[in-house]
């Protein structure tokens, strides 16, 4: 599977616990946002569920794989999933679904002697989820196993992380996250191909949303505005319109989360500037924490992208 690239180790890792005589019954999967680790907990699962000679369903089907859910936002949302349409999600995974897994967990699993509990991500539980969770970590029925898969791990309650063994996906290097957007997005041209590699810090899961976004043309502009400057704004003026006049959130989030990669890779390139760099960095994850929560001008965004870029430009008597 190409969203598994890269995880070699963290497979030798699971496969040797699989392994052993005492396995542990509870794991954290614990990396940067779109590394596969996801797609990593549901293939592990369903490893672990498998009895020999015994069909098994898919992993989303299982009736022994268990993977609570964002219910509906509000009953007029649940309507909309009960008719068969698209519905909003809440953003956290509440306490009821907790408890309806406590009360799956009564049960004897159904095809074979294991059954595994996949949380995607945990980092979405609220306070009274997590606590409700923690009952099963500390007593876990027999042949159940626990796979929590977190992008910050800082965010899980200390007691549920002393209760679990801990599974690191380190991130990818820009040669594999290269294959996996050739591989999953042929249909994009070689310069949105490497601004998605650019921009991904490390995350497959990233680039290929960055893709979807189409910034080939957005980083060429980015590049031009740290090497050239912008006396004039007219290169901020060119970023702006292409970033649209009026984005939705995900596209400035792109061209914030595209900027602060582009900075971030000239660090180093010249020690005379490394304190500016530094400071731009910390601008734009500063700008790319607001962007979710503020309701801001998409011209002035762009305008303090395109500031900040710009100030990274050496003069021209001393570059």
């Amino acid at each position: 599977m190409n969203e598994l690239v890269g995880h070699e180790e963290a497979w030798r890792e699971w496969n040797s616990a699989m392994g052993s005589a005492r396995m542990h019954h509870a794991w954290i999967l614990t990396g940067l946002k779109g590394l596969g680790k996801g797609q990593f907990a549901r293939a592990a699962a369903a490893a672990l569920v498998a009895e020999p000679g015994l069909a098994q369903p898919p992993v989303d089907m299982h009736p022994d794989i268990l993977i609570p859910e964002h219910p509906p936002e509000n009953k007029e949302e649940v309507k909309k999933r009960d008719e068969g349409q698209p519905y909003r999600r809440k953003r956290s995974i509440p306490i009821d679904e907790v408890r309806a897994l406590h009360r799956r967990l009564t049960t004897r699993p159904t095809l074979g002697n294991r059954r595994v509990v996949i949380i995607d991500p945990a980092d979405d539980l609220e306070t009274g989820a997590a606590n409700a969770l923690l009952k099963s970590l500390e007593e876990p029925p027999q042949g159940t196993f626990f796979l929590l898969v977190t992008h910050r791990l800082g965010r899980l309650l200390p007691t549920l992380r002393s209760r679990c063994r801990i599974l690191r996906f380190n991130p990818l290097t820009d040669a594999q996250i290269a294959v996996i957007v050739a591989a999953s997005a042929p249909q994009a041209d070689a310069a949105t191909r490497a601004a998605a590699v650019a921009a991904a810090e490390g995350s497959p899961g990233a680039a290929l949303d960055f893709v979807d976004q189409d910034l080939g043309k957005l980083h060429a502009l980015m590049l031009r505005l740290i090497a050239e400057g912008d006396e004039h704004f007219a290169l901020r003026g060119a970023l702006a319109e292409e970033i649209g006049m009026r984005p939705d959130r995900e596209r400035q989030q792109a061209a914030v989360g595209l900027a602060r990669a582009v900075v971030a890779a000239q660090l180093g390139c010249d020690p005379r500037r490394d304190g500016a760099v530094i400071d731009a960095h910390g601008e734009l994850v500063r700008l790319a924490a607001q962007l979710p929560s503020y309701n801001f001008d998409s011209g002035l965004v762009a305008m303090e992208l395109g500031a900040l870029l710009a100030g990274l430009a050496m003069p021209r008597e001393a570059a």
